[in-house]
């Protein structure tokens, strides 16, 4: 059955501007057009993107993140287009809440979905958010409560009540029976009662307490938890890496001879220091395979609810720094890389995203930075320096951190928003990877076309002399950090591209730096800006304003924390 604002929904959380309407015509085709859209709400962690998949048996997609609007994932199936929103954090003001709310604005037809185990809180917390809405209630983890005739009886009330078509599901195995029942409510669903408060059912179920809840050992577990997955990733991808690598630059090197004869200005682009083709391999042999694994380890703990428990512990050590556990999340996540890292702060509050995307754009190494690093440390011999540059990298950026927060992100009354501890599940590997590939094709999309486009500008730079002149006139400064003038290039060339603090590892500048001078130069080159791909993805996310302070802000603490290593180190040694 089609209402009258039923089409217009949409895509609105990925469509701006215009009619909502007329972008609508534009994405879908005719026979698209045609169906109902049904806008799914709900808390986060209530199990709302499996329950669509389960009733669909589709994957997802997305018009990914137009400007600064969030996509949401849409499902088709036969009669209905399901629009999966972003999980509404109650009381909260991140981007993501916000969107929700302005795309169940947008929509008639609303499938509700509410967690058996919290059911009071969650119906007293929406209802009143759909009140002038028609649709149904979807009532997940159901399989957590015993089944008892008191339960069913409490349910059967409420529709009665209520007048709405309310079922009891476990989203992961949702039956034939359940899925008809849906699908049929939705053909004709019925408006939420303005005015109905539901009878309490009383019932409140906590998951089991774990190490992560431990008073004194949660936090330890929690961390390792964290680091745990980005280890791996790039542990594993730089095997991978060194035994591929070999092979593509033997590829490479057969088609170098027949692009030498093109004019001089295009050889650079495509074979030069900083061409397409020489750059290549850096991307997809060394940092693609480091996304696609922290993005899978991710996945894991998304779909096992353990990134939840990992927030709830680390929220109280987090708060005096202005940061919260969700934020470190992110943070985390940007050793894989920082582009997705930065999008994803939009489910950060909005008085610490801007922190967290400072943390992001100075601590968070990533996989080009990282590679680049071990790879400096192992041409010197010198690989036991991963243990001082991740302690001093950590150390500086909480302090980093704690400086540029504003008091009320460090406010105490500013408790953590979160809808408690979620329960712990075996994932399944379809959850892993419908959690996974939006970080992935957030790479794709988002980090590899901004990578062409610098390699371009930094080619033709190069091909000017406008890198070597940049060189030359920091030379002197070198000095102020112990270094000798040869480290001016490499600097320069990470404040591009952070794999460029590879030109530290060039034999003739190796013999002439101590193993404190190696560290020194790898940490300055590594924070004192963040790439050029993140810097324009902090732009389209925030504002070139927010972004230029955070360039200032950062060189500003990277040459402070710099000349403290290398003359408090030069003073201890």
């Amino acid at each position: 059955m089609n209402y009258p604002n039923a089409g217009r929904s949409g895509k609105a959380c990925a469509l701006q501007g215009d009619s909502l309407h007329d972008k609508v015509m534009n994405i879908f085709t005719p026979s698209k057009i045609e169906q109902d859209f049904v806008v799914v709400i709900g808390k986060e962690n209530t199990g709302k993107s499996q329950l669509i998949a389960s009733l669909t048996g589709k994957s997802a997609y997305s018009d990914n993140f137009r400007g600064s609007t969030i996509a949401c994932e849409t499902y088709e199936s036969e009669a209905y287009t399901f629009i999966d929103t972003p999980g509404i954090l109650y009381r909260s003001d991140t981007v993501t809440t916000r969107q929700a709310l302005r795309q169940l604005q947008e929509s008639d037809t609303v499938l509700l979905v509410v967690k058996a185990t919290e059911v009071d809180r969650d119906l007293a917390d929406l209802l009143p958010l759909v009140a002038d809405k028609r649709g149904m209630v979807v009532i997940t983890f159901w399989d957590k409560l015993s089944t008892t005739t008191y339960n069913q009886q409490v349910v059967r009330e409420w529709s009665q009540t209520s007048n709405l078509s309310i079922v009891t599901v476990d989203a992961r195995y949702l039956t034939a029976k359940q899925r008809d029942f849906i699908v049929e409510a939705l053909r004709q669903p019925h408006p939420f009662p303005p005015q109905w408060i539901p009878q309490r059912a009383g019932w409140h179920i906590q998951p089991q307490p774990t190490l992560l809840e431990h008073p004194k050992l949660g936090w330890l577990v929690a961390i390792a938890l964290l680091l745990i997955p980005a280890i791996i990733a790039v542990w594993g991808a730089n095997s991978f890496a060194t035994l591929v690598d070999p092979v593509m630059q033997g590829a490479i090197a057969s088609i170098i001879e027949p692009l030498s004869q093109l004019p001089i200005w295009l050889r650079e682009i495509l074979i030069g220091q900083y061409g397409l083709v020489t750059m290549g391999p850096l991307l997809f042999i060394w940092a693609m395979p480091t996304v696609v694994l922290y993005a899978l380890f991710l996945g894991a703990y998304k779909a096992s609810g353990l990134v939840e428990r990992i927030t709830i512990t680390l929220d109280p050590l987090l708060r005096p720094l202005g940061l919260s556990g969700r934020d470190l999340v992110r943070v985390i996540m940007g050793f894989g890389c920082n582009v997705p890292a930065v999008i994803n702060t939009r489910g950060c509050s909005s008085c610490s995203r801007g922190t967290c995307i400072s943390a992001i754009a100075f601590g968070s190494a990533c996989s080009y930075q990282f590679g680049a690093t071990l790879g400096v440390f192992s041409a010197a011999k010198l690989t036991y320096l991963v243990i001082p540059y991740l302690l001093y990298l950590t150390a500086t950026t909480l302090i980093y951190t704690c400086i540029i927060s504003s008091s009320t992100a460090k406010s105490p009354q500013n408790s953590l928003v979160i809808e408690g501890r979620a329960f712990l599940e075996f994932p399944r590997w379809s959850v892993i990877w419908r959690e996974a590939k939006a970080t992935i094709k957030q790479f794709l999309f988002n980090a590899i076309p901004i990578f062409l486009i610098i390699t371009i500008i930094a080619s033709v730079l190069n091909w000017l002399g406008v890198i070597a002149t940049l060189a030359n006139i920091i030379n002197p400064f070198m000095g102020w950090f112990n270094l000798p003038p040869e480290a001016s290039l490499p600097i320069v060339l990470a404040s591009i591209r952070k794999d460029g603090l590879l030109l530290f590892a060039e034999p003739e500048t190796l013999a002439m730096l101590t193993p404190l001078q190696v560290l020194t130069g790898v940490y300055l080159a590594g924070v004192l800006l963040p790439c050029l791909v993140t810097l324009l993805t902090i732009m389209q996310e925030k504002s070139s304003r927010f972004a230029l302070l955070l360039l200032g802000k950062q060189a500003i603490a990277a040459m402070f924390f710099s000349l403290f290593l290398a003359w408090g180190g030069l003073l201890i040694s």
